[in-house]
């Protein structure tokens, strides 16, 4: 049994972003199915990337990771990487990690896309 779902959608308003939503989580045993979907979303040259977060309930170093390894690539094509959603496990440990010192992350996917890609 799988325990991870990811839905890859365009943003309704903004076609330049790509929306994960992220179902269940993201371990050692489920890492590779989900960096999988992510690296064919950057393949497709998507850039602008929100993964959400709401729907998972743990992410393992593993997890963190993909995410981490993939930045520079993201952002070397004038894209970034917003987290969305976090519940407050996933947060904690994204805290503790000091990742929220190079990722960004917004309680909703509508604020990600207001204030997440704007030129700081």
């Amino acid at each position: 049994m799988d325990n991870i779902s990811v839905n890859v959608s365009s943003h309704p308003k903004n076609k330049d972003i790509s929306v994960l939503a992220v179902r269940g989580f993201i371990d050692t045993t489920t890492a590779p199915e989900f960096e999988k979907t992510f690296h064919d979303v950057l393949d497709n040259k998507k850039y602008k990337l929100i993964v959400d977060l709401k729907d998972v309930n743990y992410i393992s170093s593993a997890g963190w990771g993909i995410f981490i390894s993939e930045l520079k690539r993201i952002r070397k094509q004038k894209g970034d990487l917003i987290l969305v959603g976090m519940n407050p496990e996933v947060s904690e440990v994204f805290e503790l990690l000091e990742f929220n010192t190079i990722l960004k992350s917004f309680p909703s996917v509508d604020q990600a896309v207001i204030k997440g890609f704007q030129k700081s």
